[in-house]
């Protein structure tokens, strides 16, 4: 009995011992803790912040742990990696309010993101970058690459053509590298580098981002004279910016603390969604899917870029596959090494010509051609214009570079030719009627079944072919007169309030 006595009480000693030892740890890491937040360094003034007194505590921020590990989750990432000061006003929380009203539209949004996260986020950690900008194709375009602004901006970064232009996105009938994954997300890093790098402060980057810079560097000009603020909040701003940032912090805000929001956000493992895989072939968007073992959905999802049903590899000598997926793709590639792989090519235009003229030359109907190619009604192609045909006979080669990188298709207004019927006056020939309607001799002769030599005599009616245009829709428009100088006129029933434009001469066919 004593023995066991004994034993008892050492270990309730030495237990009460160790809890002693835990709590006085424990106690030190708080204090520690304490003093860390008490002089917190302050991003907007990278000044330590002084500890207030303590009859008002200050109410500290959620601490993002960093583990010495990497973070399973994409968004642990994301929030390890915040440094724009945050924002605080009212419009913030009108939008926290707007989007946690609206989970659907969250879970969308961050269901479209998985995607393109992982890529953007290393990119922005390989340039030191904040990783909040990963948030911004969610203001931007919901992270839908597809997305055309009403502005013709474009891509899940939104560019403008001529912006996309100056940071090198190529812009063709073959593709559109403003929606192109990899191609956007580097354009837009490099955009938002160079105006941090003009006004030394991430809101008014995002504001020039969205204004245009040198609408930020006018507003802060206008500010300045007039001695106020200097800062996002004090310019004088579109509806639209003025939301702008306020729309990236309310987002930033839930995903930091989505259970504050009832949002709910779908786990994104931290690792490569998708893979470059290289191709030295032309070969069609169908096959190149079915290779991969892939929708072709979720293909285009990957490969937004590409507006027609082949790709080009002098143009795009890079897809993205999903991970799991590339190496199926290279093995189905492999074992189709000396078979064909594309059904279309690119051809130029040789001379202005109407669409069923086209189509004799390649072999194919007017239909089929409008059907792969953005034809408009009443349209004919202008010479140097580039149009994707069949391959076949001569047409089945891959497309060069120089066609991959420049290609364009441009249009003119079909030539319609309608009759109309001249008196012929004294001394009038052939040669002056033709010469007056901008036609030939031999062209008047056929047409009014004349053989020549012609006499004419005055007051004969002699019927003239002249040149009109169709419209879009395929209307003639009639021309009262026709002048070798002037060329078709106005139509009659023109309103009198508009004036007309004067068209150059059209020639009729010999």
């Amino acid at each position: 009995m004593t023995t066991h006595f004994l034993r008892a009480l050492i270990q309730s000693l030495a237990f009460a011992c160790f809890s002693l030892i835990l709590v006085g740890c424990a106690n030190l890491d708080k204090a520690s803790d304490v003093k860390a937040a008490a002089t917190e360094t302050s991003p907007e003034t990278s000044q330590p912040v002084q500890p207030t007194s303590a009859a008002k505590p200050v109410k500290a921020k959620q601490k993002i742990e960093v583990s010495s590990e990497p973070p399973a989750d994409i968004w642990v990432r994301i929030r390890q990696g915040f440094a724009i000061p945050d924002l605080e006003n009212d419009l913030v929380k009108d939008r926290e309010e707007w989007y946690a009203a609206r989970p659907d539209y969250m879970v969308r949004m961050t269901e479209r993101s998985r995607k393109y996260l992982f890529h953007i986020v290393e990119e922005l950690e390989r340039r030191n970058m904040p990783t909040e900008l990963a948030l911004l194709p969610f203001i931007e375009s919901a992270f839908n690459p597809e997305a055309v602004s009403s502005a013709k901006a474009a891509g899940m970064w939104q560019f403008m053509p001529a912006t996309g232009k100056y940071f090198d996105l190529k812009q063709n009938i073959f593709r559109d590298e403003r929606r192109g994954v990899v191609e956007s997300t580097r354009a837009a890093l490099d955009y938002l580098q160079k105006l941090y790098g003009m006004f030394g402060d991430w809101h008014l980057a995002l504001a020039a981002y969205n204004w245009g810079e040198g609408s930020v560097s006018r507003a802060l000009a206008k500010n300045k004279a007039a001695g106020l603020g200097l800062t996002y909040s004090d310019l004088n701003m579109p509806t639209e910016t003025r939301y702008y940032v306020p729309k990236l912090q309310a987002v930033k805000n839930i995903i930091a603390q989505p259970q504050s929001f009832n949002a709910r956000l779908p786990l994104i493992q931290n690792h490569p969604y998708f893979r470059s895989v290289s191709i030295t072939r032309d070969i069609d968007v169908k096959l190149a899917a079915n290779f991969a073992g892939i929708s072709l959905d979720d293909f285009k999802a990957l490969n937004p870029s590409m507006s027609r049903p082949v790709i080009l590899a002098a143009g795009t000598p890079e897809i993205l596959l999903p991970w799991d997926n590339a190496d199926k793709f290279l093995r189905r590639l492999e074992e189709h090494a000396n078979k064909p792989l594309a059904s279309w090519t690119a051809w130029s235009v040789p001379k202005t010509m109407k669409i069923a003229e086209v189509g004799k030359l390649v072999n194919m109907s007017e239909s089929e051609l409008r059907s792969i190619n953005p034809i408009p009604n009443g349209m004919q192609v202008k010479q140097g214009s580039t149009l994707l045909v069949a391959r076949q006979g001569n047409l089945d080669n891959d497309v060069t570079e120089h066609l991959a990188d420049n290609a364009q298709i441009s249009f003119a207004p079909e030539v319609v030719l309608r009759r109309i019927m001249v008196t012929a006056l004294k001394g009038d020939t052939l040669a002056t009627l033709a010469a007056r309607h901008d036609v030939t001799p031999a062209n008047i002769a056929a047409w009014n079944k004349l053989k020549m030599p012609v006499a004419l005599k005055p007051g004969q009616s002699i019927a003239i072919l002249v040149p009109t245009t169709a419209s879009s829709k395929g209307s003639k428009t009639a021309s009262k007169k026709s002048s070798i100088n002037t060329g078709v006129k106005s139509a009659p029933n023109q309103s009198k309030g508009s004036k007309a434009k004067s068209k150059a001469p059209v020639k009729a066919k010999k």
